[in-house]
């Protein structure tokens, strides 16, 4: 089930249509394509700081977010973002910087819950406004770790649980977000509007959250680097649920060192979130960017599977240079091979999704929601029928239906469903392939370039390798390989659980020899 420094501007090979936005409504940004070091290396030289790159960044969003292209990716704003920034400024010249994130803005989608004057919504009208009693624990760290919040971006609402036919960028309460390489296709989602943001150079960084492919898919559609972590490598608690087997946060950025950056940040060990203290979880405290290794491709030993690539030829062919640049710094390529047993657990991922969105909605209401209308996956569901017209102008609530006739937790069907899938995605999927071959991680392309936005029809996704991992519940990396027609796509690195330092090496090593990332010029069509 598939959910989903600085330089001047330059366009992407093979952009045709008309004249880019950009060209007419922006003038050049300081900071386009700034990363977290250039910023910090900015404000320790003393030519920015935290509170320039605030009012830089917003108004960076004011000319692109809000007029000129309007992309529509950043739902609310932090009022409180100028006073974080002046605070952390003093800090800085009284001698002490809390790391790499000291006074870098970031956007958080806004189904991460904050303790401040911004609402935590899910996109939804139910929870506009409602203010929840404490940060989510990434954010709390995210904090601590001297990062200004600077807003929330909008999403496919509720995480694009609600619907089998969903529009992904939309929301009742942020409305559509447009992709930055072409305002007519789709950003893909959940994560739509940190995707959008980014590519759009709106913040340093993003965080998203993914079920089944709400970081990576709108990660590679918007050009972007997206990591989604093991699940309990980076907590959930505070986070607008679905599902507490597959859920979790992650770094979605415009290279590979910048999501080191953050996932050093948002790892951490959690106490009201128990998958983040299982045995064999890695040690807290690590710094991702110890692993960033420009020569960590020579002798990796790479699957490339073949039965998880797309049926466009100009997605697999742009793929295949990929291959030839990871082959070209030393890796040793397998291919083909084949991941096994992936259609055996496709309805029964379905089918535990619908059992833990509704045990898992509930409990995040009754904590962070506690006055908000509604209370349970049921009132929500009551919620949008009684205010249709504004919740469901384009899409329907059938899943949330499906999810509200379940039983509990410990019914055989669900308890059955959650085996499946991780007997054929774990010991009889990855486990196995890696384990076949001896293989250090596998890659194949993340999905397709983007869709037009499609109201009628809804998504219609050029395939996706988002499944596989999710299902799993182990770590993915997207890295951009380029363009096809002006439209980026991703090269997907997975590994096994808590594989995350060798995956930020190979999508290091890969990004340096391909540098494949160009911004958006914000063409209206193609």
């Amino acid at each position: 089930m598939q959910r989903r420094r600085f330089v001047q501007m330059m366009a992407p090979a093979g952009l045709v249509g008309t004249t880019p936005m950009a060209a007419r409504a922006e003038r050049p940004f300081a900071f386009s394509e700034a990363t977290v070091a250039d910023l910090q290396a900015a404000m320790t030289a003393g030519r920015s700081t935290a509170q320039s790159l605030v009012a830089a960044y917003l108004a960076r969003i004011r000319a692109v977010d809000r007029n000129g292209p309007a992309i529509n990716s950043v739902i609310e704003l932090n009022p409180d973002a100028r006073a974080i920034a002046a605070a952390l400024d003093a800090e800085r010249q009284a001698g002490r910087v809390r790391g790499p994130l000291h006074g870098i803005p970031v956007l958080l989608k806004d189904n991460i819950a904050t303790a401040d004057r911004m609402s935590t919504s899910a996109g939804s009208l139910a929870l506009a406004g409602v203010a929840p009693p404490r940060d989510a624990h990434l954010v709390a760290r995210l904090r601590e770790a001297g990062a200004v919040i600077l807003g929330k971006t909008n999403l496919s609402e509720w995480a694009n649980i609600r619907s089998s036919r969903s529009t992904s960028g939309w929301s009742a309460r942020g409305g559509l977000t447009k992709n930055p390489y072409a305002l007519n296709r789709n950003t893909s989602g959940s994560s739509s509007g940190s995707g959008a943001a980014i590519a759009a150079n709106l913040a340093a960084v993003a965080i998203g959250t993914e079920t089944d492919g709400s970081i990576v898919s709108p990660g590679s559609i918007n050009g972007l680097v997206g990591l989604k972590p093991t699940v309990g490598l980076v907590s959930r608690s505070g986070i607008v649920p679905i599902s507490h087997t597959q859920d979790t946060a992650g770094p979605m950025t415009r290279c590979v060192a910048d999501a080191a950056a953050v996932l050093t940040a948002i790892a951490g060990v959690d106490e009201r979130d128990a998958a983040t203290r299982v045995d064999g979880r890695p040690p807290a405290g690590i710094d991702y960017s110890r692993f960033l290794d420009a020569g960590r491709l020579k002798g990796a030993k790479l699957g490339v599977v073949r039965n998880q690539f797309g049926s466009n030829d100009r997605v697999n062919a742009l793929i295949d240079q990929a291959l030839a640049v990871l082959k070209a710094q030393g890796a040793v390529l397998v291919d083909p091979v084949e991941l096994m047993n992936v259609e055996k657990y496709g309805d029964a991922e379905l089918e535990v999704l619908l059992y833990e969105l509704k045990a898992d909605l509930n409990a995040y209401l009754a904590e962070y929601a506690a006055g908000a209308p509604v209370h349970s996956l049921a009132d929500v569901i009551a919620y949008n029928l009684k205010h249709a017209e504004r919740e469901m102008p384009h899409f329907a609530q059938e899943l949330f239906d499906k999810a509200q006739a379940k039983g509990g937790l410990d019914d055989a069907a669900y308890l059955e469903a959650l085996a499946t899938c991780r007997r054929y995605s774990r010991a009889e999927g990855i486990d196995a392939l890696l384990a076949k071959h001896g293989l250090d991680a596998i890659v194949a392309p993340t999905g397709g370039p983007a869709w037009l936005t499609d109201y009628i029809n809804g998504d219609h996704y050029g395939g996706s390798f988002s499944t596989p991992a999710a299902v799993a519940g182990y770590p993915h990396l997207t890295v951009p390989a380029g363009f096809v027609s002006g439209l980026p796509v991703g090269l997907s690195f997975v590994g096994p659980a808590w594989s995350e330092p060798l995956l930020i090496g190979l999508g290091y090593a890969y990004e340096q020899a391909s540098r494949a990332r160009r911004p958006p010029t914000f063409v209206k069509t193609l």
